[in-house]
C-alpha cells in the first residue's frame, strides 16, 4: 500500500468545510483538484508537517511552514483524537471518517483551529455538516 498523497491532519478538517475560497486563486485551484483526487480514496500518509495542499500556501516558504507550532498543534490535536501517529498510512475514506466521528461530530474542531483565519467559513460549513450528518440517521 502505497500513499499517494501526503495530508496534514488538521487539513482533513480543511477537506470537509472547503467551499472554494483560499488564499489565492492557484491555492483554490490546487485544493479543488486534490479534493476531486481524494474522492476516488486512495491511500494517504497523515502527517504534522507540510503537505501537497501546502504548495501554494502563502505561509508555506521554501517547504517549510511560516507558522510551524500553530499547524502543528492543530495536526497533533487532531492526530491525538484520531488516535493516529504522524507518518499514518490508511485510506482517505478511513481518515475522513476518523475525522468525521472523533473532531468534527465530538465538537472538538474550533477547540482545535478556532483561532484560523477561516474559522467563520467552517463555523456556517460545520452548522450545515452536523445538520446533515444527523438528518441521514433519522
Amino acid at each position: 500500500m502505497e500513499a499517494v498523497f501526503t495530508i496534514r491532519a488538521h487539513h482533513g478538517m480543511c477537506f470537509a468545510f472547503f467551499e472554494g475560497k483560499g488564499y489565492s486563486h492557484e491555492f483554490v485551484g490546487h485544493m479543488e483538484k486534490i479534493k476531486r483526487q481524494l474522492e476516488g480514496n486512495p491511500w494517504i500518509r497523515v502527517v504534522n508537517d507540510t503537505d501537497q495542499v501546502c504548495l501554494y500556501c502563502p505561509n508555506n516558504q521554501e517547504g517549510q511552514c511560516h507558522k510551524p507550532g500553530q499547524v502543528a498543534g492543530y495536526d497533533n490535536q487532531v492526530l491525538e483524537l484520531c488516535g493516529l501517529q504522524p507518518g499514518a498510512v490508511l485510506t482517505w475514506k478511513e481518515f475522513s471518517d476518523k475525522v468525521g466521528s472523533k473532531v468534527l461530530k465530538a465538537h472538538k474542531r474550533s477547540g482545535i483551529c478556532g483561532g484560523c483565519q477561516w474559522n467563520p467559513i467552517c463555523l456556517l460549513q460545520e452548522a450545515m455538516w452536523l445538520n446533515a450528518t444527523n438528518n441521514s440517521r433519522l
